[in-house]
Parts: C-alpha cells; structure tokens; sequence
C-alpha cells in the first residue's frame, strides 16, 4: 500500500492527525499494534482542561520531597531502582518548575488549551460521538486552608488571569449541586470551563472511525519495524507493506524508541498512573469530576463506574505494576464520595508522556524533514490531542499553522 502520510500510534493524538488529514484528501494510513484509544488515552481521568495552562511542578519543599521519597505522599510513587536512570530528567523537571518556568510553560500552553474543546466538538460531532462531551467543569477540592492558600496563590491565579472562569464555593454551596459529596474538606474551586468526557476510549475510537471513512486506512503494525524507503519509509503491517513519504510519530511513550533513531535524544520521562472503577456507594450519584489537591486522585463518573485516578509514579517505562497509590487514595476518596466494591480485577497502568517543560514535541525533525512529531502531551493528552492534530495537518499540508508551533519544536532542547 501505498500511502502519502502513515501516522504511526492511534491513540488521541495520532488518531487526531488521521482524521484531520483524511478530511483534506491526505492519502494516509494510521497504524498501531493495538486497536485505537487502547494504551495511554484509554485510562484517563476523561477531562477536557482548558485551564489547565499550569503544569504540575516538581516538589521543591525539603520535606515534602523526603515524604515522596519514603513513599508516604499519596499523590507521588516512586520506584527507587529508577533513580539514576531517570536523574537527568529529573533535574531538569525541578529546574524548570520555578514559579518563573511554570508562567512560561503556561504562556506556551495556552493557545493549544484555549482551543482545547472546540477542537474536540468538530471532530467529535462530525464522529456522531458528540454525546460524549458534557460541560460540566470540574472541581478543585481542598482539604486544608494551607493548601488552598498555597495553591490558589499561584496555580488558580495565574489561569485565571487568562480569562478562565471559576468559582470559590464552600462544602455546603458545593453539596447543593453534587449531594454526594460529602463536606469534608475547607475550600472548592469549579472550573467552569471544563468538559467531562465520558468514556475517553470510545472518543478515541470514534475519531479513529472518523478517519477511516474520511478515507484512512486503519492497520495492525508494530511502528519498530519501520524503515528507510527511497526518499520515504516503510512499515510492516498485518495487512503487508506500507509506504508513505512522511511519517509521523505519535507513539506517546513508546516515541523515542524512534526518535532515537534519527538521532534526537531528548530529555524524556513518562509520569505513570493507574485507575480503577467502583460502584456508587450508597446510590451516591457523582455527575460533576472532582480532584482532590491533597490526595492527588482524580474522581470522575465513567459508563463503568466512578473512576479513580492516582497521581504520578516515577518509574521505569516498562517496570511492572506497583499501584500503592489506589491502596493510598481509595480511603480518601471514599471520606469525599462514598466508594463501594471495586469493579476492576486489577488497576489499570498508563504511562504519560513527558519532557522537563510540560510542553509537548510538535513538528518536523530537522535532520529528517519528512518526520514529524506529535507526543509528550503530559497530562493534558486528552485535552490536546484533536488541536495537536490540527495543528499537525496545517504543518504537512503548509496551511497556515492554527497556533504558532516554535515552542514545541523538537530540538528545543538541544
């Protein structure tokens, strides 16, 4: 087969690009070892995060990274034996999570999150999937004044002050809306401009359908098997060989085992996580995700159940499981939202992709003008995925890019 654009990876971003290239007549093919939405999109904690322009910053209090290191903070894991291979990113993590390197992470992230959810409303509708987004916001609970003095001096503030709309509410203004939480904590702040999304595998699994009627070609194949082509490449699939004279890479954490190739070493780590689905206890009816700042977890309604979400485990990509953090979290969870039995035999592992400024790799290598990446979308995956592949078509195509791609340029960091 014989293709202008094979997009290697189908989860949120590559599945994106596809469709964003089938729907200008880009022969392309979109190629993963899995079904689409089936690795990292599929366990998220399914939030459209516009303000979310802050990234999580590495601790930089003594004490709380002390606590992390004896693993007894619930919002951080960390697998000891890992520490020296991944020091460097670290390093580079703590340095650029200075007040000054998250406002400018923010600046950077901003025209990609601002139009985080139309970006998803036009390839969502156009999917016949639209019913999965509901703007519900989301809440931002805080357990003590300490944190939400602490918190809200400088995350909150700074994505307020690019025109997102919030709203500081007690337990009790809170319980009005959502009775099943249960007013065990100081402060709440709902971000009003956020987007539930309910069951973000299936999103991913409609935008790839999207793609496949707007012409792609949705394949089985492992992206290692890639290679040199004539001027192009070559990727073995379960339905033969494809050619393709550009090739993208939108493998999330598997992605520098390529980028490597074409020798682009960048300060990469993934931010592992894990969640698992429980009944409602008591009939508990929770329509509104919250997160908890203390606990670390996320808590979202999924067709399932309620899905909860930990933190950051810093770890080798490919370790086995550890998930302490559900065993940390689930307690908590239930004093806010009662939990009932667990609905999962295990918890789910996802690896987040990511660089030291939270910034994702958009655009073309340098060294190889045909490659063009699209990966290390930290947390906000879901929330940049259907944006990230505009953005991707405009710089394939030549149209004019929809935001300025400079900061995500790969070799930033060479």
């Amino acid at each position: 087969m014989r293709v202008d654009v094979a997009v290697l990876g189908a989860g949120i971003v590559g599945s994106s690009v596809a469709a964003h290239l089938a729907m200008r007549g880009v022969r392309t093919a979109l190629i993963d070892r899995r079904e689409p939405g089936r690795e990292t999109s599929f366990g998220n904690a399914g939030l459209i995060e516009p303000s979310g322009v802050v990234p999580l910053g590495f601790p930089r209090d003594p004490a709380v990274l002390v606590k992390a290191v004896l693993g007894t903070l619930p919002q951080v894991n960390l697998h000891l034996s890992a520490l020296p291979a991944l020091a460097p990113f670290l390093w580079r993590y703590w340095r650029q999570s200075s007040q000054a390197g998250r406002r400018r992470s923010a600046a950077a992230l901003f025209p990609l999150l601002s139009r985080a959810v139309a970006a998803h409303r036009e390839l969502l509708d156009k999917a016949g999937a639209g019913h999965l987004l509901h703007p519900t916001g989301f809440y931002r609970l805080y357990r003590s004044p300490r944190t939400f003095e602490h918190h809200f001096a400088f995350e909150s503030q700074v994505e307020a002050s690019y025109g997102f709309s919030y709203q500081i509410m007690s337990p009790d203004e809170v319980a009005a809306r959502e009775p099943a939480i249960r007013p065990v904590y100081h402060k709440a702040v709902w971000w009003k401009d956020s987007v539930a999304v309910r069951s973000p595998g299936e999103a991913v699994t409609a935008i790839a359908g999207l793609a496949a009627r707007q012409g792609a070609a949705l394949l089985r194949g492992d992206a290692r098997t890639l290679s040199r082509s004539g001027g192009g490449f070559r990727v073995e699939t379960a339905e033969g060989e494809v050619e393709a004279d550009t090739v993208v890479v939108a493998l999330g954490p598997w992605s520098t085992d390529l980028t490597e190739q074409f020798g682009l070493r960048l300060p990469f780590a993934v931010k592992r996580g894990y969640h698992m689905h429980f009944e409602p206890g008591g009939g508990a009816m929770l329509t509104t995700p919250l997160v908890d700042i203390d606990g670390g977890y996320f808590l979202a309604p999924m067709p399932r159940g309620l899905r909860l979400t930990t933190g950051v485990e810093f770890a080798r990509r490919d370790a086995p499981p550890t998930p302490v953090q559900i065993a940390r979290t689930r307690p908590m969870a239930s004093e806010l939202v009662p939990l009932g039995a667990a609905l999962d035999p295990e918890p789910w592992l996802g690896r987040r992709p990511c660089l030291p400024d939270s910034l994702p790799v958009i655009g073309r290598l340098k060294r190889a003008e045909n490659v063009v990446l699209a990966f290390g979308h930290q947390h906000l995956g879901l929330t940049m995925g259907p944006i990230t592949g505009r953005l991707v078509a405009d710089i394939i195509t030549g149209a004019a890019p929809v935001v300025d791609p400079e900061p995500y340029r790969p070799e930033r960091f060479a």
